[in-house]
C-alpha cells in the first residue's frame, strides 16, 4: 500500500503488505509488513491492520512484533539482529520472509 505523493527510488523494492504514509519517500528497501514514512523513509512498526485485513494469525502478528523489536529497537547491528532472526526464522514462516527479504537486499534497508 502506497499513500498519496509518495516517490520510490529506481531499483527500490517493496515487500509484501508493506504501508507508506502520505509524502514518503524511499531511497532504500522497504521490508515486507512494514509501516513507514519520512523524507528519507523510516520504520514505525508493523503494519498490524493491514495484516488483520488479510486474516494473519494473532501468532503471526506477535512472531512479526518481536523481529522488528530486534531489528529496530534492541540497538544491535544489522549483522547482528539477523543472527537473533535466524533462529526465529525456523518457527514462523513470516519472520523467514522477511529474514530472506533482508538478506536478499542489494541497496539496503531502511532503518
Amino acid at each position: 500500500m502506497l499513500g498519496g505523493f509518495t516517490l520510490v527510488h529506481q531499483y527500490c523494492r517493496l515487500g509484501a503488505h508493506c504501508m507508506t504514509a502520505v509524502n514518503t519517500v524511499i531511497f532504500k528497501d522497504v521490508p515486507p509488513f512494514l509501516i513507514c514514512s519520512g523524507y528519507s523513509a523510516e520504520p514505525h512498526g508493523i503494519n498490524v491492520r493491514g495484516l488483520k485485513r488479510r486474516n494473519f494469525s494473532d501468532d503471526a502478528i506477535e512472531s512479526l512484533r518481536r523481529a522488528y523489536k530486534i531489528l529496530y529497537r534492541s540497538g544491535h547491528t544489522l549483522d547482528e539482529a539477523l543472527k537473533q532472526l535466524d533462529a526465529q526464522a525456523r518457527a514462523g514462516s513470516e519472520v523467514a520472509e522477511l529474514v530472506a527479504f533482508i538478506k536478499g537486499s542489494e541497496r539496503g534497508i531502511i532503518r
